[in-house]
């Protein structure tokens, strides 16, 4: 048995990936799954598996001391929505956001991240598990992005890292450089949906991180689900960070793109 590793797990495809490198490194790794969403595999591939809500710490500690953890990695999408939801929040979770100054997302995952820290807890980086998934610059479909698209994210680009750098959201829609979008709580594939409903087909989506972006902190990222919401939306092209935004199940998501006439690119910061 390897050293043991605690996985506080999302939804989204990335728990599962970060799972299964994990796998990979040695690694034992006791799963708890705190969002609805989370890959159906995870239970049948953790070394130790337990559900509960995001607002519940007191379970996680205990799950996680029971199997001796103390190193742990938090992935995937965690809705911020608990905050205010009926039920949501143990009392607990209630008094250790009450002295924050903001409750934007990055604030109130550095906040768990402290919490967990002072329980003994050791938070660990993500980035060897996310070294595969990052790109290089340049297009990574055959086709690349029209005239028209690069004209929108050459407009967009510095519009996306100001929204990002004040914590708003990574994700921006524009058609004809005008701001379709701007991704708030609900998350890249409903804001890419939404620029498509109110803008039409042609739109072009551009995700990228913060200039100061901890990966362990509200980490963007793409994947299989971000195409095929590119592709409900009819949008023509989606520009990511090169080096900065992973991109998930990338060969599956590439061939489906170019099936379609999608043009994926990545821009450097």
């Amino acid at each position: 048995m390897g050293p043991r590793i605690g996985l506080i797990a999302g939804s989204g495809d990335f728990p599962l990936l970060v799972l299964n490198e994990a796998k990979t490194k040695g690694l034992w790794c006791a799963v708890l799954a705190v969002q609805a969403g989370t890959p159906a595999a995870l239970e049948s591939q953790a070394d130790a598996w337990c559900r509960i809500g995001a607002g519940r710490p007191a379970e996680a500690f205990a799950f996680l001391r029971k199997h001796e953890v103390r190193d742990i990695i938090f992935a995937g999408k965690i809705d911020p929505s608990v905050v205010f939801g009926p039920g949501g929040l143990e009392a607990m979770s209630r008094r250790l956001i009450e002295g924050l100054p903001d409750k934007r997302p990055s604030a109130l995952i550095q906040r768990v991240f402290d919490f967990f820290t002072a329980q003994g807890f050791r938070i660990m980086d993500p980035e060897p598990f996310l070294k595969p998934f990052f790109c290089a610059e340049g297009d990574l479909t055959q086709t690349a992005p029209s005239r028209e698209a690069g004209d929108d994210i050459a407009f967009g680009w510095p519009i996306v890292r100001a929204i990002a750098d004040l914590d708003i959201g990574q994700t921006l829609v524009v058609k004809d450089k005008m701001i379709v979008a701007v991704e708030g709580w609900e998350g890249t594939d409903e804001a890419i949906r939404r620029g498509g409903r109110l803008a039409g087909p042609g739109t072009v989506v551009l995700k990228v991180g913060r200039t100061a972006q901890q990966l362990s902190v509200d980490l963007p990222g793409v994947g299989l689900t971000t195409v095929r919401s590119l592709i409900e939306a009819g949008a023509s092209a989606l520009c990511l960070e090169a080096g900065r935004v992973p991109f998930f199940q990338q060969t599956e998501a590439v061939a489906l793109a170019g099936s379609r006439g999608l043009a994926l690119t990545a821009r450097r910061g």
